[in-house]
């Protein structure tokens, strides 16, 4: 296919191509000897701006483009990096640059997550993704797919506590034996991303004069087509909405359970469960609790339950041997067969009660030194260029974010137990959560296999 060089023409061939597929991929000159790692930054505002400046903090970066559908924002950015090409559309970006650059970060509202990694990698692109890796559990699910098909290309979702000392020591401690095998986790944050009553219960009966700044029909993106409201969604409130957040679940659970879900070695829960009231028309609702129960694994004394409370709801922990009876606003806490740990998020590792663990500590730090690694962002670099692997690659953080995404379909279906069958993607015994395990994207905006 030939594209014009008119953004209409443009947008008309790859909708005509399937939208972004095969028809981009352009020859991957990555690996040449001594150059730097080209990059291209999809979405530069909040934390898009730090990843972004972590990124091109390594030495051997050369930022070659950005892009935001807020122009205050991209200004903010090419400041910074002033010979940078600057674009709205991610999609203008990648069919201009696609043979000027080699990676990609991508940093936007989750749902616009798999569309543009999916894009990306089958033009032969490294990907590094925020959390969620994707809004639906079946784009997780394709998305993984198409990376492992591309063994060659460097991935990462941006949970960056992964690769810190703190969850890193934790997961160590656990597997070690530090307190015995495992019996229950349970993992908790104090945020709320949920609707506020009165305000986002339901969508707004309203409409707001669109800001000049703001293309607000590529925010939208896939989502389905309604009105912009001052302060609603742009720029931070988007996670409330179900068209395109995931909630505190998508926000917090994907790095707070990550170390849960590395030290026990956890593949896909066996069946779930929420507590919570449903959620509300458009939003998500208060006091999410939920289950998930796994499979045994090495570090678990058999089949494990896993707890995870948000928006209101906090585990029962008046037998828990916590530090002066307090408990952390965000963490976890491994209760195994001798003891307690206790993992604050971004806290360091807390076997618990202390004065029980002082030998096996020692015994512990005298038998285990974790290597040094580079920092979240300079992995991936560094993968991207051939000197190492990430730590957090899709092959390993997809399954997590199906994990975690369970959260925003059970709510739906609330003290129902639902079968998960992970060879085939689909609850067992309930077709109608298998119907939001997806969505439709909106017309114009399809990418090949996925919407």
């Amino acid at each position: 296919m030939t594209f014009t060089t008119t953004r209409r023409g443009f947008l008309k061939g790859l909708a005509a191509a399937g939208a972004l597929g095969p028809v981009l991929l352009g020859t991957p000159t990555w690996a040449q000897a001594g150059r730097k790692l080209r990059h291209a930054s999809i979405g530069v505002g909040g934390m898009g701006r730090g990843d972004l400046k972590s990124i091109s903090s390594h030495p051997d970066v050369q930022v070659v483009a950005l892009c935001d559908v807020d122009a205050q924002r991209l200004a903010e950015a090419a400041k910074k990096h002033p010979n940078a090409a600057t674009y709205r559309d991610w999609r203008e970006l990648l069919h201009k640059e696609g043979d000027h650059i080699d990676s990609v970060n991508v940093t936007t509202p989750d749902h616009m997550h798999a569309p543009i990694t999916m894009t990306a990698l089958r033009m032969g692109k490294h990907v590094y993704c925020q959390k969620p890796l994707c809004h639906d559990i079946r784009e997780a699910r394709t998305v993984n797919l198409e990376a492992t098909k591309r063994p060659e290309l460097a991935t990462q979702m941006g949970i960056q506590i992964h690769s810190h000392m703190a969850y890193r020591t934790a997961v160590a401690m656990i597997q070690f034996g530090l307190i015995g095998k495992i019996t229950e986790v349970h993992s908790w944050s104090n945020k709320a991303w949920t609707g506020k009553k009165g305000q986002t219960e339901t969508r707004p009966d309203k409409t707001d004069p669109v800001p000049e700044h703001l293309d607000w029909n590529l925010w939208l993106g896939t989502a389905p087509e309604r009105p912009f409201v001052k302060g609603i969604y742009h720029p931070s409130n988007w996670r409330r909405w179900i068209d395109f957040g995931t909630g505190t679940q998508g926000d917090m659970a994907c790095h707070i359970v990550d170390p849960v879900f590395s030290a026990l070695e956890f593949t896909s829960p066996e069946w779930v469960m929420s507590y919570r009231t449903p959620p509300f028309a458009e939003t998500y609702s208060p006091d999410n609790k939920i289950v998930h129960h796994f499979p045994a694994t090495k570090y678990t004394a058999g089949d494990i339950d896993y707890y995870w409370y948000d928006a209101g709801a906090w585990p029962d922990y008046g037998e828990w041997p916590l530090p002066e009876g307090k408990r952390p606003g965000q963490g976890s806490m491994f209760i195994g067969e001798k003891g307690h740990l206790l993992l604050p998020h971004i806290g360091g590792p807390q076997p618990l009660p202390r004065e029980k663990f002082a030998e096996d500590l020692k015994r512990f730090k005298d038998k285990v030194t974790l290597p040094d690694i580079p920092n979240h962002y300079h992995q991936f670099v560094e993968a991207a260029l051939g000197r190492g692997k990430t730590t957090a690659p899709f092959a390993y953080s997809a399954p997590l974010t199906e994990t975690v995404l369970m959260g925003t379909v059970i709510n739906r279906f609330p003290k129902e137990k639902l079968v998960w069958d992970a060879g085939t993607c689909l609850f067992a015994n309930k077709p109608e959560a298998n119907q939001c395990l997806s969505r439709t994207y909106r017309d114009g905006w399809h990418v090949k296999g996925l919407g």
